[in-house]
C-alpha cells in the first residue's frame, strides 16, 4: 500500500506562489506515473498535471498550462507542484496520487486559499 502525504499549502495573496510537496512511502511500485489533483469547494475533483517515473514526460490539463509546474525527486520519493501567479479560483484542496487515474488511497490533501 502506498501512503501519500501532501504539504505546502496555506493562505496566499493573489499573484503569489506556492510549492506543494507530496511525500510517497510504502509500496511504491505502482507510482510510475504520478499526478496532482485538486478539488475546489462545491466542485468535482480535477486533474492538474501528471509526470512520468523519470520526470521526462509531463502533461498538463489545458486550463493548467503556464502557471503550474510538476516535478519529482525519486531519490527522496517526493513530488512537487509549483504554482505561480495564484488566483482566487485556485482555492482548493490539492491532492497527489497515481496518474492519470488515482489508484491509491487519498492522503489528507493540502489546503490552498488564495485571498487578499
Amino acid at each position: 500500500q502506498v501512503q501519500l502525504v501532501e504539504s505546502g499549502g496555506g493562505l496566499v495573496q493573489p499573484g503569489g506562489s506556492l510549492r506543494l510537496s507530496c511525500a510517497v512511502s510504502g509500496r511504491t511500485d505502482s507510482t510510475y506515473t504520478m499526478a496532482w489533483f485538486r478539488q475546489a469547494p462545491g466542485k468535482d475533483l480535477e486533474l492538474i498535471a501528471e509526470i512520468s517515473l523519470n520526470g521526462g514526460r509531463t502533461n498538463y490539463a489545458d486550463s493548467m498550462r503556464g502557471r503550474f509546474t510538476i516535478s519529482r525527486d525519486n531519490a527522496n520519493n517526493t513530488m512537487y507542484l509549483q504554482i505561480n501567479s495564484l488566483k482566487p479560483e485556485d482555492t482548493a484542496v490539492y491532492y497527489c496520487n497515481t496518474g492519470p487515474l488515482p489508484l491509491e488511497s487519498w492522503g489528507q490533501g493540502t489546503q490552498v486559499i488564495v485571498s487578499s
